[in-house]
């Protein structure tokens, strides 16, 4: 492996990263909050890190080859997460002097806006200025397509292809191209994008959200995060409209984005013909139902219409891990809890902004359970798995099965630390879900109304890592760790 090549590719990305950590500068001089050294601190540094990388790693790149975009994606996410924590540093919002808890605190912030996650250590966020608001929310914009796609078309400039780094960064266990050229794919990919933005940004700021909170709230949505500038989240506006706006854009987020492509390109088929949408269709739309008559039959609501629209706001936000929360859920009867558990794994679609295992995986978890137990009915019986008609290839299966067993080893693994650090089951359980999932909140010491701030510093540490195996979807970081991966 190249080092030059990784130290080039993270030098260009930490000088995008640090014109991005002027943006927020924008927001300080309009509201007139005097913090204009925060921000240009925080982008002096960052830039000094990347030009000072690039001049350490000059000379001709033809190409990345896959382990190269292997460590650059990973160690992009950790150089996003120290370099995005700076401001919280620099604002004293942890404190004016600085420890190893608030830089902890710092890191924990950025990294779980970059990663989606959407878990905060911030108690009062409506203590915090409006440029860091800013800069929380937009973090979540960023990493919710992945600031990698953003680089790719950088790249070509420096003559390196970026394939490999699509692959290494997109979630899911198939990876298709919607152009030949990558740079087209992560062009159509962010247009998209900044349309579903353009257009939820109009939609609340007509439904009387201001600019500001508009474009915030709007950044948390698409990129399926959750941070707020609201102490209640979306629960603190109570506008029927809102949550209509917020639930209908999380489920687009939440979907496929090469089904968008499909649907901008005329062919709105795509999403009929689409096991993996028709699934999570299913689970979004007619899981709330089921929940909403519950929670009308037990008397928590006062009506069939706020018991529905409490189910498909928290079901949809949780599905697509994005957080947000209208109401505690904590008071909903067990079963419901539970059954809000247990999709902080199931995620959103493969391809979309979500967190979680992916829909697709469980899909296909399902139909290899199904042909072990046909095989024991029909031994000599031949099942080639299919999904939509097509074969799904034996190493695509062979990475479903694994991805699984990884994450559930990690998830075990994690809440017997996090017990073992003297949190309780519930917690811990939640805690562990949530963060690797990059869902946000969770139960228990991680419900919707409270943050992840009494947390030992050792486990915040712990969960930041969490976040970027989740947002990551484990083999590229675990990968780093095996001692193969940096043999020639």
């Amino acid at each position: 492996m190249r080092l030059e090549v990784v130290g080039k590719l993270l030098g260009v990305f930490s000088a995008f990263l640090g014109v991005m950590l002027l943006l927020p500068l924008l927001v300080d001089i309009l509201y007139a909050e005097g913090s204009f050294e925060i921000w240009l601190l925080s982008a002096v540094i960052t830039l000094a890190v990347g030009l000072l990388l690039l001049l350490l790693s000059r000379g001709p790149m033809l190409s990345v080859s896959h382990r190269e975009a292997l460590a650059f994606v990973f160690l992009a996410w950790l150089v996003a997460s120290v370099f995005g924590g700076l401001p919280y540093l620099f604002g004293g919002v942890f404190g004016s002097h600085w420890t190893v808890e608030t830089w902890v605190e710092a890191v924990f912030e950025a990294s779980s806006g970059f990663t989606t996650t959407g878990a905060t250590v911030i108690v009062d966020v409506e203590a915090v200025s409006k440029g860091l608001l800013f800069w929380r929310s937009f973090t979540h914009w960023l990493g919710g397509m992945g600031i990698i796609l953003l680089t790719l078309a950088v790249l070509p400039l420096l003559g390196v292809g970026g394939m490999q780094l699509f692959k290494a960064e997109v979630p899911g266990p198939t990876t298709d191209k919607l152009f030949p050229r990558i740079v087209d794919t992560a062009k159509a990919l962010w247009l998209i994008y900044l349309s579903f933005t353009l257009a939820q940004t109009s939609l609340l700021w007509l439904a009387g959200l201001d600019l500001f909170e508009a474009i915030c709230h709007t950044f948390g949505t698409m990129a399926t995060g959750g941070f707020s500038t609201r102490n209640q989240s979306i629960g603190y506006y109570g506008s029927p409209v809102v949550d209509l706006i917020v639930i209908s854009f999380m489920i687009l987020a939440g979907t496929n984005f090469s089904l968008h492509f499909q649907m901008f390109r005329g062919a709105p088929g795509g999403f009929l013909r689409n096991t993996e949408f028709k699934v999570y269709f299913c689970i979004v739309g007619v899981l709330p139902l089921l929940i909403g008559f519950r929670l009308y039959l037990h008397g928590l609501v006062p009506s069939l219409g706020s018991a529905m629209r409490q189910a498909y706001f928290q079901v949809v936000s949780i599905t697509t891990t994005t957080g947000f929360a209208t109401a505690d859920y904590e008071q909903w009867p067990f079963l419901e809890q539970m059954i809000l558990f247990l999709l902080m794994f199931i995620g959103g679609s493969a391809g979309s902004t979500s967190g979680g295992m992916k829909v697709i995986r469980v899909v296909l978890l399902a139909k290899l359970a199904y042909r072990g137990i046909y095989r024991v009915i029909h031994p000599r019986a031949f099942w080639q798995v299919k999904l939509g008609g097509r074969k799904i290839p034996a190493e695509v299966l062979d990475s479903v099965t694994g991805f699984y067993l990884l994450y559930t080893s990690i998830f075990l693994a994690g809440s017997i630390f996090l017990s073992w650090r003297g949190l309780d089951f519930v917690t811990s359980c939640s805690a562990l879900a949530a963060t690797l999932g990059n869902v946000g909140p969770g139960l228990g010491l991680v419900g919707p109304t409270e943050t992840y701030q009494p947390f030992p510093t050792e486990v915040k540490a712990f969960l930041v890592l969490c976040m970027i195996l989740g947002r990551l979807e484990i083999y590229t970081v675990l990968c780093i760790f095996m001692p193969v991966f940096w043999r020639r």
